[in-house]
C-alpha cells in the first residue's frame, strides 16, 4: 500500500499511509483506538474506496469496488464483531455468498472439506454445529475457515483477542504460527502491547492517520518504546497499586437474578460485595452477564430476585437518581445511547450530574459562565480533544467520547463507582491516566468496581477479582501483586470458559498429591 489517504467529513483518517506485508510473516499494525488502522486495514479488504494512493498485490496494482474484489486477490479480514448468523450451521455460514447454487444439495461433501480444512490449520470446528451453540472462541474460528476456504493468503485480524480468555488467545497465536509455517500471511490489528511482542514478527505503528514506525522488528523494540510511538510522548506501563486494608462493605450484591433484553437469564444467583478502598475486577468473555450486572446495580435493569444495598441503603430496582444521590458513579459500556445525549455540547454533558449545585446553578437558574468553565477545565484536564466546549459530542471520536464520560462521572468524587470497559478506545497514555484515577479513587476510600475485558488491566487495579460465566460467579481471587504469576491467570482463563475455582482447586490438590 503505497500513499493511502482517506477521508471523512471532517476528519483526514489515513494521511498518506504506507504499509508493506511480505509473505510468510506477521505484521503487526499497533496504533490508539481512532489511529486510522482499521481504516487502513477496511480499505485493504474493499470495505473502504481510498481517496489517494494504489494497492498492490504480489507486483501488481489493483483497484478494490468490493470485499469480493478483495477476496478474489487473497485477501480476508476477520472483524472484530462477527459476521455470523447464529441460526444457521458452520458450514452454511462459511459457504453464504459463494457463486455454487447448489450447496444446500451437497452439505455432507462440504461438511467434510471444512472439517479437512479446520485439521489443517487447527481450526477445529463441528461443521454441523449451529453458530448461536459455539463458544466466542469458535465462532472466531468459523470466520477464519471462512476466509481460508475462500483461498485467502493474507488474513487481517481486527482487535482478534478482544473476546477470548487466556487459553483462547494463546490457542488463537498457535493457529496463526500453523498459517504462517503453511505459507499465509497475517496482518495483526491491536493495541495491546505485550501480544504484539508475542506473536509479530514485524511491527508497524500508526498515529493520528499517519505512520510513525514502519515495519521494525518485533523483537528489537521495547514496549515503552512503541507506546511512545503511539501517542507521542513517554508513557509510563507500570501501576504503582500501594497495599492498602480494605474499609466497610460499599457494593453487597446478594443471589441477584436478572434477565437480558432477551427475557433470558443473565444473572444466576450472582453474589459480591465491594469494600471502602478497594478495587474489585470482574473477569469474564463478553456476554457473561456483566453488562447486566452493571445495570441492575446502576439501576437501569429491574433484578427478579435478590438484593443490592449501597452504604446499607437497598438500590436494587429503584431508579438511577436515587443511585446517584447515594454517592453512586457509572460509566457504561455504551457511551453514545447511555453515557451520553449525543446532540449535546461537551459542556452540557459533563454538567448533567451537577446542574442543580452551585457554582452552575444559581437558584432557579444556570450559570452558563460557570458551566463553560468547569467543562474547560476538564477539557484540559482529562485531554478531550474538540473544537469548542460547545461541540455536539456525537462529532466526537468514541476515544474523546469516553474521555468526556469519564470525566464527568470522576469530577464528581464519588464514594462507589461502577466502571465498565472505562479504557476502551484510549490510547495507551490517556489509559495511564484512568488507571491513576481509579487508584486516587480507592487512596480516597471509594470503592470501585470494574468491569474489564482487559485481563492484564483487571490484574494490574483489582485487589480482588470476580470472575463471571453465563450470569454466575466461578469463584474470587486475591491479587497480591501487580504482575501475578502464570497459575493465576491460568486459573482465571479456566474459570472465564466455566470451571468453578473449587474444581480447579481439587485437581489441583489431586496432582499435587
Amino acid at each position: 500500500m503505497k500513499g493511502i489517504v482517506k477521508r471523512f467529513p471532517g476528519v483526514l483518517a489515513n494521511d498518506h499511509v504506507d504499509f508493506e506485508l511480505r509473505p510468510g510473516e506477521i505484521h503487526a499494525l499497533l496504533g490508539e483506538n481512532g489511529a486510522g488502522k482499521s481504516t487502513l486495514m477496511n480499505v485493504l479488504a474493499g470495505l473502504y474506496k481510498q481517496d489517494a494512493g494504489i494497492i498492490k498485490v504480489r507486483g501488481r496494482q489493483l483497484e478494490f469496488s468490493s470485499p469480493r474484489d478483495a477476496i478474489k486477490a487473497g485477501i480476508g479480514m476477520v472483524h472484530q464483531h462477527f459476521m455470523l448468523v447464529p441460526s444457521q450451521t458452520v458450514t452454511e455460514n462459511i459457504l453464504l455468498g459463494l457463486d455454487d447454487p447448489r450447496f444446500l444439495m451437497r452439505l455432507n461433501e462440504y461438511d467434510k472439506k471444512i472439517a479437512d480444512l479446520g485439521d489443517r490449520f487447527g481450526l477445529k470446528v463441528d461443521p454441523r454445529a449451529k453458530i448461536w451453540q459455539l463458544s466466542v472462541g469458535e465462532q472466531q474460528r468459523v470466520e477464519l475457515l471462512k476466509m481460508l476456504y475462500r483461498g485467502a493468503d493474507v488474513l487481517i485480524m481486527d482487535e482478534p483477542t478482544a473476546v477470548l480468555a487466556p487459553q483462547e488467545i494463546d490457542g488463537l497465536f498457535d493457529t496463526l504460527r500453523s498459517m504462517i509455517a503453511q505459507g499465509k500471511s497475517v496482518i495483526f490489528i491491536s493495541h495491546k502491547l505485550h501480544e504484539v511482542s508475542t506473536i509479530a514478527d514485524r511491527v508497524s505503528v500508526l498515529q493520528r492517520g499517519r505512520v510513525t514506525a514502519s515495519g521494525v522488528p518485533a523483537k528489537g523494540v521495547s514496549k515503552q518504546e512503541l507506546a511512545r510511538l503511539m501517542v507521542g510522548r513517554e508513557v509510563v506501563l507500570f501501576v504503582d497499586k500501594k497495599p492498602k486494608a480494605a474499609g466497610d462493605v460499599i457494593l453487597d450484591v446478594r443471589e441477584v437474578h436478572a434477565e437480558n433484553d432477551k427475557g433470558l437469564p443473565a444473572l444466576r444467583g450472582l453474589s459480591l460485595n465491594v469494600r471502602a478502598g478497594e478495587i474489585v475486577g470482574i473477569a469474564g468473555v463478553a456476554g457473561n452477564g456483566q453488562i447486566e450486572l452493571s445495570q441492575v446495580i446502576a439501576g437501569l435493569r429491574k433484578c427478579k430476585q435478590g438484593d443490592v444495598t449501597l452504604n446499607g441503603d437497598k438500590v436494587s430496582n429503584r431508579d438511577t437518581l436515587f443511585g446517584i444521590q447515594h454517592g453512586m458513579s457509572y460509566v457504561p459500556e455504551d457511551r453514545t445511547h447511555v453515557g451520553s445525549s449525543p446532540n449535546l455540547s461537551e459542556t452540557d454533558n459533563v454538567i448533567m450530574k451537577n446542574y442543580r449545585k452551585p457554582p452552575i446553578s444559581k437558584g432557579s437558574m444556570l450559570d452558563m459562565n460557570a458551566a463553560t468553565k468547569f467543562a474547560k477545565e476538564l477539557k484540559e484536564a482529562y485531554d478531550i480533544i474538540v473544537p469548542t466546549v460547545n461541540t455536539p459530542v456525537r462529532l466526537l471520536s468514541g476515544g474523546n467520547l469516553q474521555r468526556v464520560i469519564l470525566a464527568r462521572e470522576i469530577s464528581g468524587h464519588p464514594n462507589f463507582m461502577v466502571a465498565v470497559q472505562p479504557t476502551r478506545g484510549l490510547d495507551v497514555g490517556a489509559i495511564e491516566g484512568v488507571h491513576r484515577l481509579l487508584l486516587t479513587q480507592r487512596e480516597a476510600d471509594a470503592a470501585v468496581l470494574l468491569i474489564s475485558e482487559e485481563l492484564e488491566e483487571l490484574l494490574a487495579l483489582s485487589d480482588r477479582v470476580y470472575v463471571i460465566y453465563e450470569g454466575k460467579i466461578m469463584g474470587e481471587v486475591k491479587v497480591e501483586s501487580t504482575e501475578p504469576d502464570q497459575g493465576l491467570i491460568e486459573a482465571i482463563g479456566l474459570m472465564m470458559t466455566g470451571t468453578p475455582l473449587e474444581q480447579i482447586q481439587k485437581e489441583g490438590a489431586a496432582s499435587n498429591g
